[in-house]
């Protein structure tokens, strides 16, 4: 556990990273949901300031006044335990509280946490706040690609910012990680930070398989596209064959055609594709069908934590093979902070490694994140092995 003071100021840090990833928006920008995934910027902001009123001040502050007695049902996303909310596809019509009062009351939780903290500590507050932390480091990336969803789906297609740099390249050449075949262990063991549903730390046999040190590209995935990989069924899983057709998918998600020539909208606004970053923006089912079209595969996440240490990652949601599944042993916590993962684990699909949106010190190679298959608006990737 982080000291308080160290934990305090790790606190401050986070929440104002959240109000600088807003910082380049229009206040319009605030208030627009184009699908149900997306959640306004302020929702993020006022749903992130609502848990730790929630779960530390509220219970713990004897002295703690609520700012607005509403705003437990407006933020609360999706914990039953708390109470009713407002419904997610729902979030776009919250023209009021307006943006400044959500500023408003991100500044007196925030004072409320800080004044707290100077006064109380005790090893189960800390651990509050330092899911909190995290639990607003989640929604910072949230952000992010929430972000860049509102204003790519704008017909103007307007500049975020110049400083996010969201298509890095990868210099390094490809090659193939051997790895033998025998038994690993898996799952968190540091002492720091890390969800429940890394723990339980288990042995998992695996046998021999090669795995890629470098991402699929846009150039090697633009071959797949030139190849008809979006036109033969023999390539997708049947469910994804359904969700390209129903959905006349043909390329990766902010990708534009023009004149012959492919763009993709990024944090600079719509330009021509780099051959050379790795692909993103794709779903479960495309990285099936781009593996299947290689002759090869997309690794589980028991391989790709394996053998994480010989190759670089962090610019891609790198999307396996794995069904998210508990851990043996796994509990979940008692209350509303039980709600935080257990119940999400089905029908949905684990990726690993984090991206160019996830927050300094909120990534590590255990960290297990899960998506549902046909979802692309986050930086996911392709990983291939064999």
């Amino acid at each position: 556990m982080i000291l308080t003071d160290s934990l305090l100021d790790f606190f401050l840090e986070t929440r104002k990273h959240s109000e600088d990833i807003c910082s380049p928006l229009e206040t319009e920008d605030y208030v627009v949901q184009p699908v149900v995934d997306v959640s306004p910027p302020k929702w993020h902001l006022g749903h992130t300031t609502w848990f730790f009123e929630e779960f530390i001040l509220k219970p713990h502050a004897s002295d703690y006044t609520e700012f607005n007695e509403d705003f437990s049902f407006v933020f609360n996303s999706y914990y039953e335990t708390v109470g009713k909310r407002v419904v997610r596809s729902d979030r776009g019509n919250l023209s009021r509280p307006s943006v400044k009062k959500v500023y408003e009351y991100r500044e007196y939780v925030t004072e409320g946490i800080k004044g707290f903290f100077q006064e109380s500590q005790s090893k189960e507050l800390n651990a509050l706040l330092e899911i909190g932390i995290h639990h607003e480091k989640q929604h910072q990336e949230l952000l992010l690609t929430d972000i860049k969803f509102i204003l790519g789906n704008n017909p103007l297609l307007p500049v975020y910012s110049k400083a996010f740099q969201d298509h890095p390249v990868e210099t390094h050449q490809q090659d193939w990680i051997s790895v033998e075949a025998g038994i690993y262990e898996i799952g968190h063991t540091a002492e720091d930070f890390c969800y429940d549903n890394e723990l339980g730390r288990h042995k998992v046999y695996l046998q021999s398989y090669e795995i890629s040190n470098r991402l699929v590209t846009n150039g090697e995935y633009l071959e797949f596209i030139n190849d008809s990989g979006y036109g033969r069924f023999d390539l997708w899983h049947a469910e994804g064959w359904d969700w390209v057709n129903q959905n006349q998918v043909s390329a990766p998600l902010y990708w534009h055609e023009v004149e012959g020539e492919w763009y993709h909208y990024t944090a600079q606004g719509l330009q021509k594709i780099d051959s050379n970053a790795p692909v993103t923006h794709i779903s479960y089912f495309e990285a099936f069908a781009y593996a299947q079209w290689k002759g090869l595969r997309l690794p589980t996440e028991f391989e790709w934590e394996a053998a994480q240490a010989f190759f670089p990652w962090g610019k891609r949601w790198e999307w396996t093979e794995s069904a998210y599944l508990p851990y043996p042993n796994y509990k979940k916590a008692d209350g509303a902070l039980g709600e935080y993962n257990g119940k999400f684990m089905v029908n949905q699909k684990v990726l690993r490694g984090g991206s160019v949106a996830t927050p300094a010190k909120h990534t590590r190679h255990t960290y297990r994140n899960f998506f549902h298959p046909q979802l692309r608006w986050q930086f996911t990737g392709i990983r291939l092995a064999k």
